[in-house]
């Protein structure tokens, strides 16, 4: 289901339309994606970061449930203008994980 938000003209599109999704992202831009990713064969290496993503995005969600971790990542979002789960995920990649330095301290 398509939702369309109207103020004089278009002013923001979100859902299936026809053969397309439009997808809203933070910050207020509209991404529109072709929906049928079926057909596509994955390299190892494709494989490997889709995997990778996938344990970043666990961290993220595992970092923000405890409460001393949300806060440091709530306090850099603020300076840096950018959501802690963003920040969570960025750190994963670069091999910072504050759930184990709080744990150790």
């Amino acid at each position: 289901m398509a939702k369309v938000k109207l103020t004089g003209m278009v002013e923001r599109v979100s859902g299936r339309v026809g053969g397309m999704v439009f997808r809203w992202q933070h910050g207020g831009q509209t991404v529109i994606k072709p929906p049928d990713m079926s057909k596509v064969k994955w390299s190892k290496a494709q494989k490997a970061h889709r995997q990778r993503f996938k344990e970043a995005v666990a961290y993220a969600h595992a970092a923000l449930a405890d409460a001393k971790v949300r806060a440091k990542y709530e306090k850099e979002a603020a300076q840096k203008g950018r959501r802690p789960f963003e920040l969570a995920v960025s750190d994963y990649f670069h091999g910072k994980n504050l759930l184990t330095t709080d744990r150790e301290a």
